[in-house]
């Protein structure tokens, strides 16, 4: 059943002459489908959330024409820009890559779209999405040089600078995922797990949900995810808290990489890891012993801190992807 949230100051009457159009996003997850209509002050004006429908592009496509059908008719809008966040990223040629979500690798998913609904789309990775979300209104709210991270299902980035988000040449800024987990370990880092996207040892393979679950078990026999672990742990569970301990030291490690290559104000992280309250005081604690000249003399003044915005960053960075595009209603 959709989840719909509608608030009652939102009447569908068409726009005013001069009114700034509403902006549209729609977060593509491999569970649930999330359109979130945001107004020109960044308020949400109207989100519904839906199921996706699991292995089936055919009916993704569909469930996304709805939406957007109903987010116009909530609104009095036509013809809205829309933006989408999803796992993976497109190819030169317009097609889908490394997503996660795999019925949609290999789908030209923007013209796709763009056929079906009649109006271009943006699309962005969902980590880009965060990055961008929370750059522009959120944990990262003025900060020159953002570096967003998902921890979840899956691990990536996102990096946006002077509120611009950064694609790169090549569709691949801030693919933090997907490179070796650095300055590895021969004791807690051996035996690295394959990868989906057919290397062995990324970082995804180390940080992610199912990871820490995967570690946990190795070392003790338990079968509990990673929720359960950080619960057990924050309840004084030696093995559990042994094991963030290890997972710490390798977020640590990726993301003093980051700091070499990049060198943000603000690291933000997402995802359901990212509720594990020890990560802010224990990561920037031990990433200094890998960030290149940082000492006493030089202390580091990037911060890691919680996106402001939750489960909501990536619908709200899809909507943003239109924030310039964002035309009076005429």
């Amino acid at each position: 059943m959709a989840d719909r949230a509608h608030p009652a100051a939102l009447t569908p009457t068409p726009g005013r002459p001069g009114q700034r159009a509403p902006l549209l996003g729609i977060d593509l997850g491999g569970t649930k489908i999330e359109a979130l209509m945001l107004g020109a002050d960044g308020k949400a004006l109207w989100r519904e959330r839906v199921p996706t429908p699991q292995g089936d592009y055919r009916a993704t496509l569909a469930v996304i024409a709805g939406l957007v059908a109903r987010a116009e008719a909530a609104s009095g809008a036509r013809n809205m820009c829309v933006g989408i966040g999803t796992p993976g990223s497109e190819t030169a040629s317009g097609k889908m890559r490394n997503a996660n979500s795999t019925c949609l690798n290999g789908q030209p998913l923007r013209s796709d779209l763009q056929a079906l609904l009649a109006r271009p789309m943006r699309i962005a990775n969902d980590a880009n999405c965060l990055a961008l979300s929370e750059a522009s209104d959120g944990a990262a709210a003025g900060a020159a040089v953002v570096f967003a991270v998902i921890l979840g299902t899956g691990v990536g980035g996102g990096l946006v600078v002077n509120r611009e988000l950064l694609a790169g040449a090549n569709g691949l800024a801030g693919e933090w995922g997907h490179n070796p987990l650095p300055w590895a370990d021969a004791e807690t880092d051996a035996d690295p797990a394959a990868c989906y996207c057919g290397k062995h040892g990324c970082i995804e393979t180390w940080l992610s949900g199912p990871a820490l679950a995967r570690d946990h078990g190795r070392h003790t026999g338990e079968q509990l995810d990673a929720a359960q672990i950080a619960a057990r742990a924050a309840s004084g569970d030696a093995a559990a808290e042994a094991s963030l301990a290890r997972y710490a030291s390798r977020l640590a490690r990726a993301l003093a990489a980051v700091i070499n290559l990049v060198d943000p104000d603000l690291i933000v992280l997402g995802g359901g890891l990212s509720r594990i309250d020890s990560l802010y005081t224990r990561v920037p604690h031990l990433w200094p012993r890998h960030v290149f000249s940082a000492g006493a003399d030089q202390p580091l003044r990037t911060r890691l801190v919680q996106s402001l915005h939750g489960a909501a960053s990536g619908v709200r960075g899809a909507a943003r992807l239109w924030r310039d595009a964002a035309q009076p209603v005429r």
